[in-house]
């Protein structure tokens, strides 16, 4: 443990009491929880069920001296409460909450220890691991059953009252529809960190992200919602400290009001307002991955900092006949107690603020599992997942899970209510285990990039639930899983033990960066075989940031603590990279284009008599109909998708007006003629995307029946001409026409890298 002195101010272990003015204090309303300014004064409200008395602290202008102390003196339905009206913006303050000490009851006051308000919009200072942030005495024969009376208060954050005011003006959410979304994950720090147009006070801050390099960047690429890696107030492991490493990813929660402030500028928080109503002028969404599985404080040997302190046997499940424990379903130590009503609003208080106050367009739920965990497991009917979808703006704005966690019964894929999309890691395993060439997953990629019907069509939802990745923060980046056979996390200081091994990742033959250029130009075409699958299935893609340059980690595929290099992005893009991202924003573009991608109905396969239409036909490289010894052949590798877009598009029984798709893939090694069958309506196709010619920048024709040569490890797109006359082949000429001219437009336009362009042009 990584131990540091206190500031001189804060040198004395228990510090004389101040004194207690009692006609300051008034008795204020228990609700809302928090510190509330409403432009005369500041009410402060805290729950606790089991407290004794709650104590005010309130500190100087730097954070490090207590200069008050004021007991809250009502008590109103479990909550303490009290109004200062002499008490403005900009105070800096904690609490003391005393009760009983008994862990053993699953009680753990001890007003020693300077708590953060769980409600706090804004936190002020570093955490610095001490002994006395500790309830219990370190180092005691009686562990966390001893108690220590040392003050905590000039090491750990405070808490800063905030003015909510700010002008939005005429900003409006841009509400993308879910079919026509595509996920960006990044990060901010390691997104802007090392940007060459971000002057150094702005770099890896929500400033940065303002940039207007960086949103024309996001903008040209043509993804619509980043998803912001987390941003909640979170601090540094103490194992990690001592290593001279920091808790980079951000899942280590505190504070789920606050943002973070490494990320702000200034201490004022509305520079958050600020990025968020800057991207949605630029028509971009703001979406949030939240922790609020479980806290910083850990298991019973972990600090008391918060919640622990408050009142640990409401905040936490604890292990029924042994109220000392944790249940630890998070694999962090503890696991928050949504059963509890108090604990349940205050997550729910804490979305409706970011969604509300805060106007971001919603969360992905870090290990959603445990959300919607029960005292008898995981329930579709949990009161978590009820109160999100009845609640009136909760339940308009983006909700993504990640269902699964470390507790019994946690991979819940495809089990979340209507309303709900989820992170789909089946899609990522079988789109990797197919371009890696393992035999017998034809009938799994068929699944997959049809959205996983077999898992989410059902209860009405839509293809769009099904979130796709090929890559995420967690694992290797899409570089580094063509480059690297095995996980190179030696600077985690963890001996290579940590991250996964099974990452279905595959080096051609030499492990790590090459110049050999046949082995690179095969490993590109790889990177553009991902993304044309992914971007060409049914479902909502996400991107890891930066993948679409072809970033490496160097083969660390666990950068959780790497806030260095090793996870920032370089901006010093190679050629190969910038056609990558131009192969990209093509790929967007085209997706965009293709109704047929983003229908709100699955993929079944069944011909509809009344309309004379089968809406997906699987073919054989010799143009016909799969049978069932082609989809029980582990050998198969290459084969096409035939989608119809005659085929009804939604509720109304009627024909499809969408332009017909057809899409071959093969994970051969070698080249397969591919037969090009016959289509109704249609008189020929047209070459829309071929990953082996990335810079194709017309749309070539082929007659029916003629064979194409499919590069060995390769993705075609082929679009149907329409023929002439009729009033529905009309709506397909126009269907086919749009394509057209987005292939066109993406052909045309650059992403743009701007300052880095003009960098190297000098």
């Amino acid at each position: 443990m990584n131990v540091q002195t206190p500031p001189k101010i804060a040198l004395q272990q228990k510090p004389a009491k101040p004194a207690v003015s009692r006609t300051r204090i008034q008795s204020g309303r228990p609700y809302p929880l928090g510190a509330t300014w409403d432009g005369l004064g500041v009410n402060f409200a805290i729950f606790s069920s089991a407290a004794t008395k709650v104590e005010l602290c309130i500190f100087d202008a730097q954070g490090e001296r207590e200069i008050e102390r004021i007991e809250l003196p009502e008590y109103t339905n479990e909550i303490y409460h009290g109004y200062l009206p002499d008490a403005r913006p900009g105070w800096i303050y904690g609490f003391r909450v005393h009760g009983p000490y008994e862990p053993d009851a699953g009680h753990r006051f001890n007003p020693n220890k300077l708590l953060l308000d769980p409600y706090a919009k804004a936190h002020v200072g570093d955490l610095i691991w001490d002994h006395s942030i500790f309830g219990y005495t370190i180092g005691s024969d009686d562990a966390d059953l001893s108690y220590d009376e040392r003050d905590s208060a000039a090491f750990v954050p405070k808490a800063r009252v905030v003015d909510p005011a700010f002008t939005w003006g005429d900003e409006r959410r841009p509400s993308i529809p879910w079919e026509s979304t595509i996920f960006y994950e990044a990060h901010v720090k390691g997104f802007t960190q090392r940007h060459p147009s971000v002057s150094d006070h702005d770099r890896g801050k929500f400033a940065a992200m303002m940039n207007a390099d960086v949103i024309r960047y996001i903008r040209s690429l043509g993804v619509t919602s980043v998803e912001l890696m987390p941003i909640h107030a979170f601090v540094d492991d103490s194992y990690l400290v001592d290593k001279g490493l920091h808790n980079y990813w951000g899942y280590n929660t505190l504070g789920f009001f606050a943002p973070a402030p490494r990320y702000l500028t200034s201490p004022f928080i509305n520079e958050f307002k600020e990025f968020v109503s800057t991207f949605h002028h630029a028509g971009l969404e703001v979406i949030l991955d939240v922790v609020y599985n479980h806290t910083a404080e850990g298991n019973e040997l972990g600090p008391t900092l918060s919640f622990k302190g408050i009142d640990n046997a409401s905040y936490y499940r604890l292990m029924p006949d042994e109220k000392r424990y944790y249940i630890n379903d998070t694999g962090t130590g503890n696991t928050v107690n949504t059963s509890h009503p108090r604990v349940m609003q205050m997550v729910m208080d804490s979305l409706r603020y970011w969604a509300g106050e805060m106007r971001v367009d919603g969360f992905r739920f870090d290990l959603a599992t445990i959300l919607a965990r029960e005292p008898t497991g995981f329930s579709e009917e949990s009161s978590f997942l009820h109160a999100c979808q009845q609640d009136p703006l909760l339940s308009q704005v983006k909700l993504i899970a990640e269902p699964w966690d470390c507790g019994p019964g946690g991979y819940q894929v495809g089990r979340f209510p209507p309303g709900w999309a989820e992170w789909n890691d089946g899609y990522r395993d079988t789109i990797r285990a197919y371009w890696k060439g393992d035999e017998g997953m034809v009938p799994k990629v068929a699944n997959k990039i049809s959205a996983s019907a077999d898992l989410f069509d059902n209860r009405g939802r839509k293809p769009w639930a099904s979130v796709n990745f090929v890559t995420a923060h967690d694992g290797f980046t899409l570089h580094d899983l063509v480059c690297y056979n095995d996980k190179h996390n030696d600077a985690n200081g963890e001996d290579n033990r940590d991250g996964h091994s099974h990452n279905l990742s595959y080096n051609y033959g030499h492990e790590g960066p090459s110049d050999d250029k046949e082995l690179t130009d095969l490993r590109f075409r790889q990177l553009r075989n991902f993304f044309a699958t992914l971007l060409f299935s049914r479902g909502t893609p996400m991107i890891l940031a930066g993948d679409e340059f072809a970033r490496t980690q160097g083969g660390n595929n666990n950068a959780y603590a790497q806030d260095n290099e090793i996870g920032w992005i370089d901006w010093d893009v190679t050629d190969e990279g910038r056609d990558l991202a131009q192969f990209v924003q093509k790929l967007i573009r085209v997706r965009q284009a293709l109704p047929m991608l983003r229908r709100g109905r699955f993929l079944h396969g069944e011909y509809d008599e009344e309309l004379g239409v089968k809406d997906v036909t699987w073919l054989t490289p010799a143009g016909v109909e799969f049978e069932e010894e082609n989809w029980a052949d582990d050998s198969t590798r290459c084969f096409g998708v035939l989608v119809d877009g005659r085929a009804q598009s939604e509720g109304i029984r009627r024909i499809g007006t969408d332009a017909t798709m057809l899409i071959v893939m093969n994970s051969y090694e070698d080249v397969v003629n591919f037969k090009l069958p016959e289509a109704a309506g249609g008189v020929c196709w047209h070459a829309v995307i071929d990953t082996n010619q990335p810079e194709m920048d017309d749309l070539p024709a082929f007659d029916f029946g003629s064979e194409y040569m499919v590069t060995g490890r390769s993705f075609m797109v082929f679009l149907l001409e329409p023929e002439e006359g009729g009033e529905t082949t009309r709506d397909w000429e126009r269907s086919f026409t749009y394509v057209s001219e987005a292939f066109i437009r993406a052909a045309a336009d650059r992403v743009r890298f701007t300052l880095v362009d003009k960098r190297q042009q000098q």
